[in-house]
């Protein structure tokens, strides 16, 4: 950790917040209840548009909007990213350091790299194990990227907008850019309906506004 922090800020910054204004968020899920929704020109509205693993818009603008300011990711679902777009790097195993470090390191090669490396945020493991041990009781093994940047937005902005979340209408957890969507596609290692609980207990009690698609 140390390394990646000699490599990187060790506090990135983020735009002040205007007096009288709240910062927006918009946080993406992949869920395929955004098809069809329409939700593309709410989503660009917001002043911060978090997408998430291999969360795109090309080809879905009407539904998920063309904006993206920061890209939430791990080794495993990590994307080309453009010049502009900050990558947001949770860690939490010997392996992903090693390749943020590999991926931000000065020195020079061939290949083009995945994004801006003056623009890297990583996340600190500790911020995973508290959402893990206090938001959601430990259950299961580990949180989803998604529920994570959930809560990160709260860090960073005032208002908070949710999208993509959730199982579809048949009970699936496919991706909305699928081409055949798999039935009776599962979370994983992560509690999808703990997290999905603590979304609409959150919409509740107006700390985010939930945007449930079709």
């Amino acid at each position: 950790m140390s390394r990646v922090f000699q490599l990187i800020p060790a506090n990135p910054p983020l735009e002040e917040s205007i007096p009288g204004r709240c910062r927006t968020c918009a946080v993406v899920g992949n869920s395929r209840n955004l098809l069809k929704s329409k939700y593309g020109p709410l989503i660009d509205f917001q002043d911060y548009v978090i997408r998430i693993n291999m969360g795109h818009s090309k080809g879905f603008e009407a539904d998920v909007g063309n904006r993206t300011t920061h890209q939430v990711m791990y080794p495993e679902s990590s994307s080309q990213l453009d010049n502009t777009t900050r990558p947001v790097l949770f860690t939490f195993k010997m392996r992903d350091i090693q390749w943020i470090i590999k991926n931000i390191s000065t020195q020079p090669s061939r290949k083009k790299p995945l994004f801006n490396k003056d623009l890297v945020m990583v996340v600190n493991p500790a911020f995973m194990r508290n959402i893990h041990h206090v938001w959601l009781q430990r259950k299961d093994y580990y949180p989803s990227t998604g529920f994570m940047s959930l809560v990160l937005a709260l860090h960073i902005c005032e208002e908070v907008h949710v999208f993509g979340f959730g199982a579809d209408s048949d009970g699936n957890w496919s991706h909305y850019w699928a081409n055949e969507p798999k039935n009776e596609v599962k979370t994983g290692g992560h509690p999808g309906n703990v997290e999905f609980e603590m979304i609409m207990a959150l919409t509740k009690h107006k700390v985010i506004e939930f945007y449930n698609g079709r």
